[in-house]
């Protein structure tokens, strides 16, 4: 019978003690996952553009919202970034910060 309480309170103690981690950052482990394969897919998604590929653009996620910054070489390829990312499952929302480059 001793062995039953001090499993069950450790048990409790265990369950409170982890229900706190997430508190912590304000994300559970599945929210963070999937804002890291948010952006993981973005980033590919920029990657595979052909006006984008190699400029530099920054992707933040944070709870489904991302964020973009940085810099595209046309109001057009950045437009059509943003479309591409606003279509990701699991993404809510799309701010773009991005700038035009001048062009040299």
């Amino acid at each position: 019978m001793k062995n039953f309480v001090l499993l069950t309170v450790l048990m409790i103690f265990g369950a409170a003690l982890f229900s706190g981690c997430a508190s912590m950052t304000g994300q559970t482990a599945g929210e963070k996952i999937d804002d890291a394969t948010i952006t993981s897919e973005a980033n590919a998604l920029i990657v595979k553009d052909p006006d984008a590929q190699f400029l530099k653009i920054n992707v933040d996620t944070t709870h489904g919202d991302v964020v973009l910054t940085g810099f595209v070489n046309s109001e057009e390829t950045g437009e059509r970034i943003e479309g591409k990312i606003k279509q990701i499952r699991g993404v809510k929302s799309v701010k773009s910060l991005l700038k035009v480059e001048e062009k040299k």
